[in-house]
Parts: structure tokens; C-alpha cells; sequence
């Protein structure tokens, strides 16, 4: 099934100390260029001192470095995680380091996988740079992160190289900044071993950057022709810099004061951030007391956050405290006040509104008291507002490429809102981090997004991932602008992530099939599990019959 690996020249593989300190040195790299530091150029490099480290080596050295490089990155860029957990779980700090570690130690373990599938492929004879993308795609693509979040978002104020991902999302950014990291590891490799650098890897190494450049302001000329023909809205946001854990008096009374003083101003739809309203409303109730208790005198179309719930089918038969079910809820009303539509939100967030098994071992909200119990919701149905349709997103469910790309299958909107609520994360630079993120959206569909969060980054991102206006962090503010109703289908928007399915696939059978030898034919290595024809033994002299006569 595998071929022994080949011992490179000494002069190309480095040694152990050398080599898992540039690993950590790439960390480092990444960290500084990422949204919250911002040294953006940094990106072009980051890659290349773990590239230069993993040339050459044995898989589980490859594996290992890719894996500290990994862990290193997100301990420096979720340093939040800590007082995050510290505040909210209820864990004394022995237990939140050790859970930030092993989190970390996870999350880490993406660019493990991309070291490890290209050295694998590499020991059987792939060609480096190419086997590198496409392993660093896969990894972006299928490896499952708590808080997800992609190399191409270092360049989020840099909207003339973002706007490739309205054709294959943030990946095709990614690759972008890959290629030339990949051309300048490949500069000093071919230094090392004092032989000449691969041309086609240094011609895609300028190429690529060059072409996002040049599609890049092709296509901010046109949308921006498009967000000038699209029908304008006013759009007032209400950030109430609520804290989560302490309950606050009159909040309702601050919220619908804000959004009269919008109105006033010319506010054609207001935004309320999610869990605004600190009161539950029932499933059986909610249309009838939200419009009574808070939107009935607002006299313009609101998007409310706050929290609806049911009780459970055998509610009778469990502890009260899991005898409901609580959803993250988003409504929207009418000029009068009454609710036209509802969305849940269906991606949780561990720890804060749920606890891994917590369902089957009760007992773990004992230890974790601050934790939520909030049910996922299931409907991907917009909000309607008038004869426009409003995709609604809660929380980080607007950093996920491929469930956005669902709500603009089912659901066909003309803008994009999100409630969110970051205050969980401290003032640091997560809420810029994921206002970074969700920037990609509004490129890949060619929408607005607006939105409203408790504590900041309330912003309104134009199609082109612009950014219209932002609020600052921890204050309590309004923000009045405009956005515009439109619709575009783009190739990201048609294909997805198929095309990187494909890659990914092609990452994986590097890794399995060798490269043929000159002279070899597909055949020879199509079905590396096919057991070898044993070799035929020498001639041997014909055993002598007792019988046969001397």
C-alpha cells in the first residue's frame, strides 16, 4: 500500500530544533497578519518558514510540525478563549487552561492535517507546491472547527484581492495568498540545495496574486454600478452594550426609545441585537404579547431579538429544568407592530448555549451553571418584510460560507441581517475578528449585510465587503445608514464548495497512490491495496522417487 520513504539529501531536510522553530515562527507570522493585529502584507509570508520546515520530512515529523505551528497560531489568536471560559462556565482557572489548551490543541490540529496530507503525498512522489495547495484547500474545507475561520480573512480590508470569493468563497482567496508563500519556500529550498527554483511555481507565485488584483477591480466597477441601481433603504441599528450574565432594568424602554429617535431620523427598518429583549415569550403567545409589549408604538418594521420557547413533549416525565425548550429567536414586524416571521437559530455555540451532553448527563450544568439550554432551530425560511426577503443569521452562523450559501438557495433574500452578540468574548479583538469573517458573505452573494450586535461591531458591509459604517466596542450607540435591496447569483453562490470537494479528493489520493515511475503505466499503481505477485523461487532439482531405480 506505501512505499518506503526516500532519505533526502541531508542539505534539503532540516533538523529537529531548526525546523519546529520556524513552524513556530510561521504561528507567529499568522497571528500578526490576522484581523485584530492586521498586518495583512504579512500574509504573503506566513506560510513560508513552515514550508521551508516540512520539505522533506517524514510524515509524522511533517504531521507533528504542522500540528505546533497549529497550536501556537491559536493560542496567540484565541487568547479570549480563557476569559471566556473563566467568566462563563463556572470552571476554576485550573480547568479553563486546561480546556483552552486542549481547544487549542483541536483547532490547532488543521494545519497538522495539511502537513500531513502533503507529506504524505509527498513521499510518493507528487510535486511539491501543487500537493501543498491542494492539501492546505482540504483542510479548510473538511476539518471541523469550533470557531471556524480561513487564511483568506487576513485580507478583509484589502477589498480589491477579496473579491475572488464570490467564485469559490474564502478558499479561493486562501489560495491566493498560498501561491506566493509556496514561490518563495521554493526560493529558498532550491537555495539549500543549490540547484535551480521550479519556474512554474514562481510564475504562479506572481500570477496569483496579480490576477485577484485585476479580477479584483473588474468586478468592484461593476458592483458598485449595481449597489447604484439597487432600491436604498435607511437602516437604523440599536447596540444597547447589554452585559449577558446580569439582568438590567427597563431594557425594553431603552430599546423602543432608540428606535423611536431612528425613525425620527428617517429610519425605514430598525435592528435590534440578538437576545435584546431579556424576556422569554412563549410559542403559544409570542405574536400576540411582542406586539403588546414592545413594537406596537415603534411605527416602522423591527427586527428583534429575544428568545421564544415550548415545553417539551414529555416534559411531565423530566427534571423542570429541561422541561423546555428554549430557542435563540429573531422576529420580525410591520410598521404596526405586528410579527410577520421568526427565525431560530439553528448553529449553537458549546458551553455558551449548550453543553456537549449535557442532555444525556444532566448533571454537567451543575458544574457549568452559566452555560445556556437552548435548542437548535430547523426552518431556513426568510423573514419577509413587505415584497422584500430578509436572510436572517444569529450569532457566528454568519462565518459559515456553506450554510449561507443554503439560505440563499432556500430562501432567494435581497439583504442579509445579523444579530449577534459578542460580548461573551471580553473586550478583545474577537468582535473585529468576526466582523472580519462575515465581510465574506456580503462578496460571495453580491447582498448588504447589516448588523447589530449588543456590544459591537454594528456595521453595515456593502456588497463589495466594504464597510458602510461600524460601531465602536462596549458602548451604547446608534447607527443610522443606507443600504440597498439586491440580488446576484454568483458562481460561488451556484457551485459552492464543489470544486473544493474535487481538490480535496485529489489531496487524498495523492496521499494513498504513488506518482508512476518512468515507464509505468496508471495500471501499475491504480489499486494500491492489491496484493503483490509473489516472486517465483529459483530452480530446484526434481525430488528423487524412492521408487525410481538408481
Amino acid at each position: 500500500m506505501s512505499e518506503p520513504e526516500p532519505r533526502p539529501a541531508p542539505a534539503e531536510r532540516l533538523r529537529t530544533a531548526p525546523a519546529y522553530a520556524l513552524a513556530a515562527l510561521s504561528a507567529a507570522l499568522y497571528f500578526l497578519a490576522f484581523p485584530g493585529v492586521g498586518l495583512w502584507p504579512l500574509a504573503l509570508v506566513a506560510h513560508v518558514p513552515l514550508l521551508v520546515a516540512v520539505r522533506d520530512q517524514p510524515v509524522r515529523r511533517a504531521f507533528a510540525l504542522g500540528w505546533v505551528s497549529g497550536i501556537v497560531g491559536t493560542l496567540a489568536g484565541f487568547y479570549w478563549l480563557y476569559e471566556m471560559l473563566r467568566t462563563y462556565s463556572g470552571f476554576g482557572w485550573p480547568l479553563c487552561l486546561l480546556f483552552m489548551f486542549l481547544l487549542s490543541c483541536y483547532q490547532g490540529g488543521r494545519m497538522g492535517f495539511a502537513t500531513w496530507l502533503y507529506a504524505r503525498g509527498a513521499v510518493r512522489g507528487w510535486p511539491h507546491a501543487p500537493l501543498f495547495a491542494a492539501a492546505f484547500v482540504a483542510s479548510e474545507l473538511v476539518y471541523p472547527l469550533l470557531f471556524p475561520w480561513y487564511f483568506g480573512a487576513t485580507l478583509h480590508a484589502v477589498p480589491l484581492l477579496i473579491q475572488l470569493a464570490e467564485l469559490g468563497g474564502p478558499i479561493a482567496v486562501s489560495l491566493a495568498l498560498v501561491a506566493p508563500n509556496l514561490a518563495l519556500a521554493e526560493l529558498v529550498v532550491a537555495r539549500r540545495a543549490r540547484r535551480r527554483a521550479g519556474r512554474a511555481v514562481l510564475v504562479a507565485g506572481v500570477a496569483a496574486p496579480l490576477v485577484a488584483l485585476g479580477y479584483g477591480a473588474l468586478r468592484l466597477a461593476a458592483v458598485e454600478r449595481a449597489m447604484e441601481a439597487a432600491e436604498k433603504v435607511r437602516i437604523g441599528i440599536v447596540q444597547p452594550n447589554l452585559p449577558l450574565t446580569r439582568r438590567v432594568p427597563r431594557v425594553a424602554e431603552r430599546h423602543i426609545a432608540h428606535t423611536l429617535e431612528l425613525k425620527a431620523a428617517g429610519a425605514e427598518l430598525v435592528l435590534w441585537s440578538e437576545g435584546a429583549v431579556q424576556n422569554h415569550y412563549g410559542e403559544g403567545d409570542y405574536r400576540e404579547r411582542v406586539p403588546r409589549e414592545l413594537t406596537a408604538g415603534l411605527g416602522v418594521p423591527t427586527i428583534v431579538g429575544t428568545v421564544v420557547s415550548r415545553p417539551r413533549p414529555d416534559a411531565e416525565q423530566l427534571d423542570p429544568r429541561r422541561s423546555m425548550q428554549a430557542f435563540n429567536t429573531a422576529l420580525a414586524t410591520d410598521g404596526t407592530g405586528a410579527v410577520l416571521g421568526r427565525y431560530d437559530k439553528q448553529f449553537l455555540l458549546m458551553f455558551g448555549e449548550y453543553l456537549p451532553l449535557g442532555e444525556t448527563f444532566p448533571f454537567l450544568y451543575d458544574i457549568s451553571p452559566n452555560s445556556g439550554r437552548f435548542s437548535p432551530g430547523t426552518s431556513l425560511a426568510p423573514l419577509p418584510l413587505g415584497e422584500h426577503r430578509l436572510a436572517a443569521m444569529i450569532c457566528y452562523e454568519d462565518i459559515l460560507p456553506s450554510y449561507v450559501n443554503e439560505l440563499v438557495r432556500v430562501g432567494d433574500p435581497d439583504l442579509f441581517v445579523n444579530l449577534t452578540n459578542d460580548t461573551w468574548f471580553g473586550d478583545t479583538a474577537e468582535p473585529w475578528v468576526h466582523l472580519a469573517l462575515a465581510k465574506f458573505r456580503s462578496v460571495e452573494h453580491r447582498r448588504y449585510l447589516v448588523r447589530a450586535a449588543n456590544s459591537g461591531v454594528s456595521a453595515i458591509v456593502e456588497p463589495t465587503g466594504r464597510l458602510a459604517l461600524a460601531s465602536g466596542t462596549y458602548r451604547e450607540e446608534t447607527l443610522l445608514g443606507t443600504a440597498g435591496y439586491m440580488r446576484a447569483t454568483t458562481p460561488f453562490a451556484v457551485l459552492g464548495q464543489a470544486p473544493w470537494w474535487l481538490v480535496t479528493a485529489a489531496s487524498v489520493c495523492c496521499a494513498v497512490w504513488r506518482r508512476p515511475r518512468r515507464g509505468e503505466s496508471w495500471r501499475d499503481v491504480a489499486w494500491p491495496f492489491r496484493r503483490k505477485k509473489p516472486r517465483s523461487a529459483a530452480p530446484t532439482e526434481p525430488p528423487v522417487s524412492p521408487s525410481a531405480p538408481s
